[in-house]
């Protein structure tokens, strides 16, 4: 008899995340409950939640983890782990249940826009855009006066997760000295990846490029505060493409304003950005509406790397492809 999974990925959509063939593998290797659409009523997850042995979904919407006596997995299809306040992590750890996010599958696509927007940037590619369209065109080296080359460059990791791990090989041709600050890894680690540990201080100080990577916790809520924003220099280009809860926002806000650097921003504090917002009309930025992983390749990477993990995890086996919930992380996570 096939093992029960509870399929309730709302607010994503099946045909979002799940190509034919992956929904195939899915309803071949489990008995599957509900995979619709719309968030399963109650009364469906109660008359199946003694058998369920994995759900796959978007939060924890259930109620009490105590309520699912077979459960081994929950892996979540909306990029985060979740946040509901029936979700207890330390039940999860210590019943051996595997709780795993879709994040990785945002990588590839999140880096590719992370180098997207730093070459943008640093080469002024949108400001060069506008200046054809009214006429205002310089050409040569007349438009290329506050541009710079990433090949041969310092650059700056604040983070190096699974973002960073995407983004570093897409470096690789332009032979740039990545230099990393992320105090959850060891120097050791670090330097056996082919990066350089730093101190945050000496990172924002030193590279030309500087990404923002990290994952957002309750240590490094405004991590950039004004004071290390300062540090960085003035011909230097700052990339967020994680999330804004690591930057004081009107801080980084007016230092753009006062052309203090340069920037690439693809999250933001509240979004949609407020209409008003002075960030839409500063200066030396290149924006971007958090839509670095919101592509229909990542969305069906969800899908695959979900039902993977599911297979492995059905058959006795470790997951390999998303990413787990580790309880050192998940005690000190901040807002998601």
């Amino acid at each position: 008899m096939k093992p029960t999974v509870l399929l309730d990925p709302s607010f994503r959509r099946m045909k979002e995340i799940f190509t034919k063939n992956d929904r195939e593998r899915l309803y071949d290797i489990a008995n599957v409950v509900w995979g619709k659409d719309r968030p399963i009523p109650a009364e469906k997850v109660a008359k199946v939640r003694k058998e369920v042995v994995a759900v796959v979904g978007s939060d924890w919407r259930y109620g009490p983890i105590e309520r699912f006596p077979r459960l081994r997995a929950f892996l979540e299809v909306s990029g985060r782990f979740p946040d509901s306040d029936y979700f207890d992590f330390e039940t999860c750890f210590r019943r051996g249940i595997r709780v795993l996010s879709c994040a990785p599958a945002f990588g590839p696509a999140v880096a590719e826009m992370a180098l997207g927007l730093a070459l943008a940037a640093a080469r002024n590619i949108p400001a060069g855009d506008a200046a054809v369209r009214e006429g205002r065109e310089r050409f040569g080296l007349a438009g290329n006066i506050h541009t710079f080359h990433l090949y041969d460059q310092t650059v700056g990791f604040i983070g190096f997760g699974g973002l960073a791990r995407a983004l570093k090989p897409l470096l690789a041709p332009f032979r740039c000295r990545i230099q990393v600050y992320d105090p959850w890894l060891s120097e050791g680690f670090l330097r056996a990846q082919g990066v350089v540990p730093a101190g945050l201080n000496a990172l924002l100080g030193t590279s030309k490029v500087i990404f923002v990577l990290a994952a957002p916790s309750a240590s490094n809520q405004a991590l950039l505060s004004r004071k290390r924003l300062e540090r960085i220099r003035n011909e230097s280009v700052l990339v967020l493409i994680s999330r804004a809860h690591l930057v004081d926002f009107d801080a980084l806000t007016q230092m753009l304003y006062a052309g203090r650097f340069r920037a690439a921003i693809d999250v933001f504090p509240k979004e949609p950005i407020p209409k008003r917002h002075p960030i839409r009309k500063a200066p030396g930025v290149v924006l971007s509406a958090h839509r670095a992983g919101g592509d229909a390749k990542g969305f069906r990477g969800i899908g695959r790397i979900v039902v993977n993990d599911l297979e492995a995890i059905l058959a006795g086996h470790p997951p390999q492809e998303m990413q787990a919930a580790q309880p050192e992380f998940i005690r000190n996570l901040g807002p998601r």
